[in-house]
């Protein structure tokens, strides 16, 4: 089977988009290949064409390890995938351990071609040895900026990715991202450990969407003006939290951010997906895996830290080739300060992340030489309000301490129901069971085997009726009861220690190029000089663009020249 072939067989489509091929033929080379393309370039055709045509000729080849932080995204996938024939899984966190033991053995024993799976979960020993196993003909890592530490969005645990590819030592590497500097994409294979250096790239221009940045002292007033003036599905981009309610109330539309459970933050996105939701107003942790192709607005009410960022951000408008906006509000009295005042929020000196350090110790109470591999529920206001600490710089010097590896601190993780059962069958008899307790019982026994011994997650527990059954055998000590939750984790990846160093590939370098990242969104915001998507494209290396003719700068230079 050839790749145009499976294209047309599985996927209906006769002809592939630009880059797509290319990179596909250097898949099947068995080169690692990085692969940029911007949001909406279909990135996923990339490694689901490859792997099929792979499976076809050699059934030792046949499985694709797909890599990628978003639960959401997975299942998307995964449904998308088998309502197409084609037989995939998914290992996440929340999985008991039943459902993933019979993804993976799915995996190994049946006709199966993708088993998605987050970096987190590479660093179960259990899970790697299982990898080891599988049939496994390509590894494909999605966001895959997020490995390196000079990105705008790095996570520790992209770095496990390294032990797999020891694990599959002739397993080519398939690396994706939207979004790289020409610094970045030389962390990325270096961490990823290319045999070779192998960059296939399609161009970042979007000639269907405008950029415009609009100075106005009154943002509010100006998204109302914007939304009224462009009719479609919008995407309006905050900082906080509590701003995104403001503005939602304010536009009398619904919003959205990571202090959500997940099944509101899955409502409320599917109501704007189908369109019953115009506008959403939404922090950063609302787009990534978004596929909807008709949005026609994308408004940045504050300056993102990072063009990176907002690039991505932006693109999610426009994906369906007609014209689309990204607009991003600009206050020239007070977004400058805001956006510098950013640095010390993100780095703090050293001497008060040691202080977070040792004050979390001690709030947690976690002594010296102990702490090793247990993991704690952390409740940032909590933390603050006892040990006194400010709260935005506490959050950024956790983060630094998790990428100087002496935690792992996971920010707003959403704890799933679990629940542990302590008295025996054959004595539950004796404690006077309601009919719908004793049912409840009875189904969590036979539906989880180890929930005698341990904590299992369960499902069940979404239901409301369910979670008050679960919190009155509780109160009873017939069950351990620990129910669904949104917060902090923190896993303790090192002892306490008494002293901690943070050296300058973690700190100050890393702060320099924080810097010189807030300088370059600043700089594109504040000039207008120059064409926008070509100082957009000059950041990404394309350093041969011609101006785009319809971006706020272009239009107004267009009419200069028609007035003289």
């Amino acid at each position: 089977m050839s790749p145009r072939e499976a294209l047309h067989t599985y996927f209906g489509y006769d002809d592939f988009r630009p880059l797509q091929a290319e990179i596909i033929d250097s898949v099947l080379a068995g080169r690692d290949t990085l692969a940029l393309m911007p949001t909406g370039g279909g990135k996923s055709i990339c490694f689901q064409v490859p792997t099929l045509v792979m499976g076809n000729d050699n059934p030792e080849k046949r499985l694709c390890l797909v890599i990628t932080p978003l639960i959401a995204l997975m299942r998307d996938q995964v449904a998308n995938l088998q309502a197409r024939g084609i037989h995939a899984a998914a290992v996440y966190t929340g999985m008991n351990y039943d459902k993933q033991r019979v993804a993976l053995d799915n995996c190994l024993y049946g006709p199966y071609h993708f088993l998605y799976c987050s970096p987190e979960r590479l660093e179960s020993e259990e899970f790697r040895k299982r990898l080891a196993n599988l049939p496994i003909g390509l590894i494909a890592v999605d966001e895959a900026h997020c490995i390196s530490m000079w990105g705008y969005d790095f996570r520790p645990s992209y770095l496990n990715i390294a032990t797999v590819r020891a694990l599959l030592p002739d397993v080519p590497v398939l690396a994706l991202t939207a979004t790289a500097t020409p610094e970045t994409i030389d962390d990325i294979q270096d961490k990823l450990g290319f045999a070779q250096k192998n960059v296939l790239r399609k161009s970042f221009q979007r000639e269907n969407l405008m950029y415009i940045v609009r100075r106005t002292d009154n943002k509010p007033e100006q998204v109302a003006h914007i939304l009224s003036r462009v009719p479609g599905s919008a995407i309006v981009y905050v900082r906080n939290r509590k701003r995104a309610q403001e503005l939602a109330e304010f536009l009398h539309t619904d919003y959205y951010h990571a202090g959500l459970t997940t099944k509101e933050r899955n409502e409320r996105q599917e109501a704007w997906t189908r369109g019953d939701t115009r506008v959403i107003v939404a922090t950063n942790a609302f787009g990534m895996g978004i596929d909807k192709p008709d949005v026609r607005v994308v408004i940045h009410y504050d300056l993102p830290s990072h063009l990176e960022n907002y690039y991505q951000e932006a693109g999610r408008a426009g994906r369906d080739g007609k014209t689309a906006y990204a607009v991003l509000l600009f206050d020239e009295r007070e977004d400058p300060a805001k956006i510098q005042k950013r640095v010390i929020d993100t780095y703090p000196p050293k001497e008060f992340v040691e202080q977070v350090y040792h004050k979390t110790m001690d709030f947690l109470q976690i002594g010296a030489g102990s702490g090793l591999g247990h993991r704690f529920a952390l409740h940032i206001d909590q933390l603050c309000h006892v040990m006194k600490l400010p709260v935005i710089q506490t959050y950024s010097a956790l983060h630094i301490l998790s990428q100087a590896g002496y935690i792992d601190f996971e920010e707003e993780h959403e704890t799933q129901p679990r629940v542990q059962i302590h008295v025996p069958r054959h004595l539950l008899g004796e404690y006077n069971l309601s009919y719908e307790q004793a049912e409840l019982l009875d189904l969590l026994m036979r539906s989880y085997t180890g929930i005698y011994t341990d904590l299992q997650y369960v499902r069940e527990a979404d239901k409301e009726e369910t979670h008050q059954l679960l919190v009155s055998l509780a109160q009873r000590g017939i069950i351990t009861y620990i129910p669904r939750s949104v917060g902090c984790s923190l896993t303790m990846t090192n002892e306490r220690q008494t002293e901690i160093y943070l050296s300058p590939a973690i700190f100050e370098e890393r702060q320099e190029r924080f810097v010189a990242k807030i300088k370059a969104m600043l700089e594109y915001a504040e000039q207008n000089q120059f064409c926008r998507e070509q100082v957009l494209l000059a950041y990404f290396g394309e350093t041969d663009a011609i101006p785009c003719g319809h971006c706020d700068v272009c239009r107004e230079l267009s009419h200069r020249v028609i007035a003289e």
